[in-house]
């Protein structure tokens, strides 16, 4: 998997879906091409949400996932590409 730096962050614990993604796809329109938005999510099923959109989309690329385990529960890490 790729290091990747984010060069924004967005906060969507205690979002349940789809509002994690809908959140990330504003943030992702505000990004120049080539940026990266990491967003941090409290929804496990925003691991696939995020997978399926990064399928269909032609201007992001998921660059990576994370599971990060913590004591109130897991939080999940996207890592996005804006690609054009």
């Amino acid at each position: 998997m790729e290091n990747v730096t984010p060069d924004r962050e967005l906060d969507t614990r205690g979002l349940n879906c789809p509002m994690p993604l809908v959140k990330a796809r504003q943030a992702v329109a505000q990004l120049g091409i080539g940026q990266v938005l990491k967003v941090i999510a409290t929804d496990r099923g925003s691991l696939k949400d995020f997978q399926g959109w990064a399928n269909i989309a032609k201007n992001i690329e998921l660059v990576r996932q994370e599971t990060s385990e913590r004591p109130a529960g897991n939080e999940y890490l996207h890592y996005i590409r804006r690609t054009a």
